[in-house]
């Protein structure tokens, strides 16, 4: 029987199944192939927060999400074409969102009976006709993988693990992906494991030679490379960006980095990311809590390096304090926050916005500080190299709002050219005839930065209130206003770009304002919306204080202003405040990103009740 290839310009896929699975492995090596080979891609992983919930249970769940296509594409895609469920549990908790006539690939061995009961299955949905409007195709996974594995002599529970790289042999198959690379990585991830890297290899072939030879898959399917600009890409996550952004400001100011940090989901992989560049003058020190890192960092930076924290929303909340000493001192620092669902311990693993005013106004005090938000995992090496900027040149403490979403999702990432990179080069205060600590630069109003044992340069730094230009401690009350006012100056006056408005036609009456993430969902949003005739503006705001000098002028242009967030309107309730416009907020809190059709359906509505 001859197999038929259909040509596509996008697929996404979702692997799904039990946290001790592999989805996350599975899901990253086809994530991989589809960089390597070309494609435009985007995913989202999504796993649970227990270290391990009970296997087969619908709280154990982990999925990857992969997008890959022939063209630019801005998110991970709404809903899956293809589905690769391992057991009941992943079934039930993901087969909602597979669109009818939609490919699902379930491993057959997992659903017994008392795996069905688990999570609530009455009968076998494989057996009745429950799942009719899917194209399925029952595999018996792990059956197949022991027997692939059997003259290997690994018992049959170890050969069964390796029923996720069968289950990856199979997809590589019907998406025509190259096998060299996943074979050479399997051989490196377990090369002090020789017989369990074997093992992989095995399966990952005998899920592809059984696409091959089973007469199950009527159809293949190709998606050509994308056209992409010229250069070097890579695959990258939001963390690894961010991490790659530090060691480049490193580089570009000339200056030690010191990263004060405390593990905490989904910020950690910072941390493991930067401790392996020791030799770019990077220092990595997991402290004992929160608190402890930030006074490491910030110890740093009074020391002359740039010191930088990572954290997500609760150790935001108890840095709180010494980013508001970094700002009386008047100090560089850097404070990355991976936003995830709150209050308190709230979602850890899930993805939400909610942090932007705790990072506005978090703090005792009129306490001004910088906040920069990128857009998408590349964008985060640019983001937080423009974050080093500002503190470095402003002399402050600066927020960076990155999320779940953007942490660990990936995409191609166009490695820029070293030499291009804005100069952060710093000159430290020596003179000893001019040098006051609280003197001012004229244009940025930062005060000098003086290195500790620097002859002639004592000073007195803390908490207290500094008296204007000597940063002697001072109660007056008219010098307190006057520092007040200065600082907030300072912060207002920071340098940024104005913000660009994607209107194609130019005739648009309607602008959706978004920042951080949801700009791959808005920007597919109005993509849609165009295409049924519905002209839409779109700004996205990566500097978040100080706002670009011409948002105000923008705003004030269109009809109405839209703002998607993932929280309960927290950008809006900015704008309306700062700008007098009548901001509209569209909210959603479920730990998950926006999908771009619904924000399309939200798009279009509000765009035909303006036009009426």
């Amino acid at each position: 029987m001859s197999t038929e290839t259909r040509k596509l310009d996008r697929v996404v896929i979702r692997f799904a199944g039990d946290s001790g699975d592999g989805m996350q492995l599975t899901g990253d090596r086809f994530t991989s192939e589809a960089a390597a080979f070309g494609n435009d891609l985007a995913t989202q992983p999504n796993f649970p927060a227990e270290i391990r919930a009970p296997q087969g249970t619908l709280p154990g769940v982990s999925s990857f999400q992969l997008h890959f296509a022939d063209y630019d594409i801005l998110t991970p895609g709404d809903r899956p074409d293809v589905l690769v469920a391992m057991n009941p549990a992943a079934l039930k908790a993901n087969v909602v969102d597979l669109p009818d006539g939609g490919i699902l690939i379930v491993n057959t061995d997992e659903f017994t009976k008392r795996n069905l009961t688990k999570v609530g299955y009455d009968s076998n949905p494989l057996e009745d006709e429950s799942l009719e409007r899917f194209q399925v195709h029952k595999v018996a996974m792990a059956t197949l993988t022991i027997g692939a594995l059997e003259e290997t002599g690994l018992g049959k529970k170890d050969a069964e693990r390796a029923k996720n790289m069968f289950a990856l042999g199979l997809l590589s198959w019907m998406y025509h992906r190259p096998t060299e690379g996943t074979e050479r990585f399997l051989r490196e991830k377990f090369a002090k494991k020789p017989d369990i890297a074997e093992a992989n290899v095995l399966a990952f072939r005998a899920g592809w030679n059984y696409g091959e030879t089973t007469e199950a898959f009527a159809v293949t399917y190709e998606v050509a490379p994308a056209k992409l600009n010229v250069g070097t890409y890579r695959q990258i996550t939001g963390n690894t960006a961010t991490a790659y952004g530090i060691v480049a400001a490193a580089q570009r100011s000339k200056l030690p980095v010191v990263l004060g940090t405390y593990p905490i989901t989904p910020a950690s992989d910072i941390l493991h990311e930067l401790s392996k560049h020791k030799n770019f003058d990077i220092t990595t020190v997991q402290a004992e809590d929160e608190i402890a890192g930030i006074g490491i960092a910030l110890g740093a930076s009074y020391g002359g390096a740039l010191g930088v924290t990572s954290t997500s929303g609760p150790g935001i909340a108890l840095k709180s304090e010494t980013i508001g000493l970094a700002v009386m001192t008047e100090l560089p620092l850097l404070v990355i926050d991976v936003q995830r669902g709150g209050p308190s311990t709230g979602l850890p693993t899930k993805t939400e916005q909610a942090d932007l005013l705790q990072a506005m106004f978090g703090r005792n005090g009129e306490s001004p500080v910088p906040i920069v938000a990128p857009q998408s995992p590349s964008d985060c090496f640019a983001a937080v190299l423009d974050a080093a900027r500002i503190a470095l040149q402003y002399r402050t403490p600066v927020l960076f709002l990155s999320d779940g979403a953007v942490a660990n999702g990936s995409e191609p990432w166009l490695i820029p050219d070293v030499d291009a990179l804005p100069d952060l080069t710093v000159e430290f205060a020596t003179d000893p005839e001019t040098f006051q600590p609280y003197s001012r630069d004229p244009e940025t109003l930062a005060r000098p930065w003086a290195v500790p044992g620097t002859p002639g340069l004592q000073h007195r730094i803390g908490g207290l209130e500094k008296q204007d230009v000597t940063g002697n401690i001072s109660y007056d009350p008219e010098n307190h206003d006057r520092m007040v006012r200065l600082r907030q100056a300072k912060i207002d006056g920071i340098e940024v770009p104005h913000v660009e408005v994607d209107d194609p036609s130019g005739e648009a009456k309607v602008l959706v304002v978004g920042w951080g993430s949801s700009y791959g969902p808005i920007g597919a949003a109005a993509r849609r919306v165009r295409k049924l005739g519905l002209p839409v503006a779109h700004a996205h705001l990566r500097h978040l204080n100080p706002f670009p000098k011409n948002l105000g002028e923008v705003l004030r242009k269109y009809d109405k202003v839209i703002v998607p967030e993932m929280n309960l309107g927290q950008l809006a309730l900015l704008l309306r405040a700062k700008y007098l416009v009548d901001a509209v907020s569209y909210t959603k809190v479920q730990g998950l990103p926006f999908k771009a059709e619904e924000l399309q359906d939200v798009l279009a509505d509000v765009i035909k009740g303006v036009s009426a």
